[in-house]
Order: C-alpha cells, then structure tokens, then sequence
C-alpha cells in the first residue's frame, strides 16, 4: 500500500460532512483542554481515575495531537491516518467512560460512553470512505465520483 492509496477517496459528499465535523470536534476538544482550565482539571482527573500510565506525558500531549487530528480532518489531508489516531483516542476514551465513575469529571458530556462511541462509528466512516468531498486527498489522487 502506498501513500497515495492511503489517500484514495471519492466525491461524497457524506464521507465529506463527516470528515469535517470530526475534525471541528477534535480541534475544539484538544484547544479546550488547552485553554480552559476546569476542562483540563476535570480531564486531567479522568485519566487519574482510571489509572492511566503516563498521566502527566498524556495530559501534555494528547490535547496537541487532537488539535493536529482536528486540522488534518478538516483539510481532507491523510484523512485516514488522521482517522486512524483518532480512533485510537476514542477506543482510550471508551475504556476512560466505562471505568471512571465520577460524573464531575465528565462537565460536558454524560459519563457513559455515548459520545466516543458515537465518534468512533463516525471515524470508521473517514477510514473505510475517505476524505470524500473538498478535501486535500481528494485534489491530490483526483479520483472521480
């Protein structure tokens, strides 16, 4: 398999919408994390709870892939291997909802894992389709619709 097969996708429009807000999740995710202190404390909490090694390296890092996972989504570019990472995040995320029992730890979102997984059926999506339309992959393998 070659990079370029990597990027294979279509004109679809449907691969396209959700590519794209997947991306505009991730981005805003990693970039609240960053920038909104209760966010960061209450995620910051989540991994402690459910006993995650490499808590402070995860807590430093991870907000700035799902930020790099967020722009790459939204480009159309590596769509795949972007979606790869993130369902990587999402399946951690999963195991974090399932584990951690302390509703104020999950501020915007239920604690049962309703939303990983409602995105980690949205990235197999991105990985089985694509970019799909207006997208980098797109443009650069020029594959028809």
């Amino acid at each position: 398999m070659t990079l370029r097969d990597l990027r294979e996708t279509h004109a679809d429009r449907v691969a396209g919408v959700t590519r794209l807000v997947l991306g505009v999740l991730f981005f805003m995710t990693g970039l609240m994390k960053l920038v909104v202190p209760m966010l960061a404390a209450a995620w910051s909490g989540q991994l402690i709870a459910a006993g995650l090694p490499f808590h402070a390296l995860t807590r430093s890092v991870v907000p700035f892939v799902e930020v790099g996972v967020g722009i790459l989504l939204m480009l159309g570019l590596y769509a795949r291997v972007a979606g790869l990472v993130a369902l990587a995040i999402m399946v951690v995320a999963t195991y974090v909802h399932i584990i951690v029992d302390d509703p104020a730890l999950f501020p915007l979102q239920p604690s049962a894992p309703v939303v990983p997984l409602g995105v980690i059926v949205l990235v197999a999506y991105v990985i089985w389709k694509g970019a799909g339309s207006w997208s980098l992959d797109l443009e650069a393998t020029g594959a028809a619709a």
